[in-house]
């Protein structure tokens, strides 16, 4: 009876080795797929013309060249990235403040209509975005906002997923605590500014990185709403370079890598409350 327990222990864990191996060679592969184009991207990047006609692992003689005209030579880039900067910061920052008002009301505060307007919100989930364009861009230009950094803004402040995921966070909190605030003299306001908000960090965290990298790579509405060079943002000024370096795509990669430095060095920095933003959307959504 013990030889038997043995051999079924045995094999249960030849079992797991073997999963756990497939487990990893899926993994590790998976990995290398998403990391060959950003390889092969950087390859480009420092490879010499001369050598563009072979293709090698690894240039025979690497060059920097192509990186320093980049920096030195196209200023433009940086107005780019500065444009970029405050579109995606100050959407941010009002979408974190509009939203978590939005969903304070909602869920604090007693008001005939609110279980409407919340179903009003969750149902424009269903709405695809590309069917407010037409509508969007006639309030923009009649408003005047054409080719400014408030066309791009504004139309997203108040968005329903911010809202969704406040509403979902906000519900949680106990309610015994906003009594014994009452009771101890705080006003609505203050009880949304000293108590919801800083409880709900993690949460607010998490959308606030979620919104800076979305519209950070926004594309289609600044493409339509934005119309001189100058006023660009990063993804539209790359595209228009791959028009201007279509022969030369050591020059393109060099300057494609320039352009997603920003959010390569941001998602360092916060990878860990970017991949708990996304956890949060996965789990609500």
């Amino acid at each position: 009876m013990a030889g038997t327990t043995s051999t079924t222990d045995e094999t249960r864990f030849g079992w797991d080795r073997i999963e756990n191996a497939a487990v990893y060679a899926v993994m590790y592969g998976l990995a290398l797929l998403f990391f060959l184009p950003l390889y092969r991207t950087f390859q480009l990047s420092i490879t010499p013309t001369e050598e563009m006609g072979t293709f090698k692992l690894f240039p025979a003689e690497p060059t920097l060249t192509y990186w320093q005209g980049v920096l030195a030579n196209n200023p433009v880039i940086y107005r780019w990235a500065l444009n970029t900067l405050i579109i995606a910061g100050v959407t941010t920052l009002l979408v974190v403040v509009i939203d978590s008002m939005i969903a304070f009301s909602l869920t604090r505060l007693e008001w005939r209509g609110r279980k409407a307007i919340l179903g009003i919100i969750i149902a424009s989930f269903m709405v695809p975005p590309v069917v407010n364009i037409i509508p969007l861009f006639t309030l923009v230009n009649r408003l005047g906002m054409i080719n400014s950094y408030w066309a791009v803004i504004l139309p997203f402040v108040a968005g329903p997923l911010g809202v969704f995921l406040l509403v979902q966070f906000f519900r949680d909190i106990p309610e015994e605590l906003e009594e014994a605030a009452r009771m101890d003299g705080f006003s609505t306001p203050r009880i949304y500014a000293r108590i919801i908000l800083p409880l709900s960090a993690p949460i607010l965290t998490a959308l606030a990185i979620f919104i800076f990298v979305w519209s950070w790579n926004q594309f289609l509405w600044p493409l339509i709403v934005l119309q001189e060079e100058a006023k660009y943002t990063l993804p539209i000024g790359a595209t228009t370079l791959e028009s201007v370096y279509v022969n030369q795509p050591n020059q393109l990669m060099a300057q494609m890598l320039v352009i997603s430095m920003p959010l390569f060095v941001l998602f360092l920095l916060f990878q860990e409350k970017l991949i708990s933003s996304i956890q949060m959307q996965a789990a609500t959504g």
